[in-house]
């Protein structure tokens, strides 16, 4: 097999690697098609199981090594290749991304099971390297990757508000805003209306102001949000 050549940089899985699935799945020949996927896709495909694997924490497995469960999750994904269609709107990082995190909860559940049933259960009470539940696992890194991306959400509109909000009043609105973001972990009460008071406590402004500008901010963050969800990297602007 041809030689992979790994990217530079932290971007591994790019528009590059999807138009390479693209022709991939559109080419006939077998020797092509092998050189597409040596030079352009596993890598990509090598980096986004391992990120996932390590991420996660997916250690329960019958495989003696976690390079052996990379290799699985490659092969499924290769055999699910050819049902990547970017016409309906998917990225092929968060395509195969899915696919990949269903694979190992599968996996990793029903090998967790089996451990279950073989050991005494204070072996289980002190491993500590599993969490038992998955789901709880899965839904604690979504928020730390959320938290990670408002952190950098409110620097970006911060450093750039008089550009995205030139009014001096507008702006001021916005920061009022997105103080609320800085102080979200001190912030008990997520209520609507409460919210609204407390921006006006800040600055003297009608509720209608507020919505214009919390409904321009929301725009901006849906889209970069989105973005980071379907490349694992920020590109605001």
């Amino acid at each position: 097999m041809i030689g992979i050549e790994p990217k530079k940089g932290t971007q591994y899985f790019t528009q590059d690697t999807e138009d390479a699935i693209v022709k991939y799945n559109n080419t006939a020949d077998e020797y092509t098609r092998s050189l597409i996927y040596s030079r352009h896709i596993h890598y990509p495909f090598f980096k986004l199981t391992e990120n996932i694997i390590h991420t996660f924490k997916f250690y329960y497995t019958e495989v003696e090594n976690i390079e052996d469960l990379q290799h699985e999750v490659i092969t499924f994904l290769l055999s699910k290749i050819h049902l990547f269609d970017p016409s309906k709107g998917a990225k092929a990082y968060s395509y195969f991304g899915t696919i990949a995190k269903r694979y190992l909860i599968l996996n990793n559940t029903q090998n967790y099971k089996r451990r279950i049933d073989k050991v005494e259960i204070t072996e289980l009470e002190e491993d500590e390297s599993h969490t038992y539940s998955l789901e709880e696992q899965i839904h604690d890194t979504i928020n730390d990757k959320l938290s990670g991306f408002i952190d950098l959400y409110v620097d970006y509109c911060t450093d750039n508000i008089f550009k995205l909000f030139p009014k001096k009043d507008d702006a001021q609105v916005a920061d009022a805003i997105l103080e609320l973001f800085r102080k979200r972990e001190d912030i008990d009460v997520f209520n609507k209306k409460a919210l609204y008071i407390y921006i006006r406590e800040q600055i003297d402004v009608k509720t209608p102001r507020i919505t214009k500008i919390a409904n321009h901010l929301n725009l901006i963050f849906k889209k970069n949000y989105l973005f980071y969800l379907e490349n694992g990297y920020t590109k605001f602007g």
